[in-house]
């Protein structure tokens, strides 16, 4: 963008089956790279295909039915009720009327947003507005979910209620890409983790490969330690107090 490289040198595949989790510091690139993967903007350099062709051969509706976005922000200021903006994420199809509601329901079901389905779209909390949205995707049926921060706004039943669905996606042979800043979150649900530092992926593996002391020390400029959750056996990620840090020695 302009003179700055924001994401450059990028092989990464997304498969079938996997909830694959992006993190990284602010600045990192990786809402740039889920615009790229999603088709909203195209690399300089470099290609991103799916099902073995580029991104820029697809049509707009084609591309609606094989992935659904989440963005970070959705600007939406209309008085839509919750139901109509999941009633959006059937754009791309040419359903019936009782089709179309049976996919509604059970996207608002899935989110718990059947109470609030006659809320206006406005007058909702930040997190309330970020499952509504959520519905919006889960009602496309798209084999592919692309989710930047869904878990930002929510608080942490909600938090991992998200991943629990995105697993469910996968469980179902779909295929999930989410942006997350909790790396307990992200360890915790992730079949596989991506850390961005500058642009660049500097790991990519499953979360007891990634989560490693000092490169997540190095990468988020701060001491960090990772120890075994007691209940989940997951890696338990804990950044450090500065003054628990030994100071260095001259």
């Amino acid at each position: 963008i302009g003179s700055s490289e924001l994401v450059t040198g990028v092989d990464l595949e997304l498969r079938a089956g996997e909830v694959l989790v992006l993190v990284g510091p602010n600045g990192a690139g990786k809402s740039t790279l889920l615009h790229m993967l999603s088709g909203d903007l195209n690399p300089t350099a470099g290609t991103v295909t799916l099902d073995g062709k580029s991104l820029v051969t697809y049509r707009a509706q084609d591309l609606a039915l094989r992935r659904a976005v989440m963005p970070q922000q959705s600007l939406l200021q209309f008085a839509f009720i919750v139901r109509e903006v999941t009633e959006m994420g059937r754009a791309p199809y040419d359903d019936d009327a009782q089709t179309a509601r049976e996919h509604v329901d059970r996207a608002l079901q899935l989110t718990e947003m059947t109470p609030m389905e006659h809320r206006i779209y406005p007058s909702l909390s930040g997190g309330e507005k970020a499952r509504a949205q959520l519905s919006r995707v889960l009602a496309q049926m798209a084999p592919i979910l692309m989710l930047d921060e869904p878990t930002a706004a929510l608080d942490m039943r909600h938090q991992q209620h998200v991943m629990d669905l995105a697993r469910f996606v996968a469980d179902q042979g779909g295929s999930v890409v989410a942006v997350v800043h909790d790396l307990n979150l992200a360890a915790g649900s992730a079949d596989r983790i991506v850390v961005l530092h500058r642009g660049r992926v500097v790991a990519d593996g499953t979360p007891w490969q990634v989560m490693d002391e000092a490169l997540l020390s190095d990468v988020y400029a701060h001491p960090i330690a990772v120890t075994t959750h007691p209940m989940e056996g997951t890696p338990l990620i804990m950044p450090l107090r500065k003054s628990l840090v030994a100071p260095p020695t001259r």
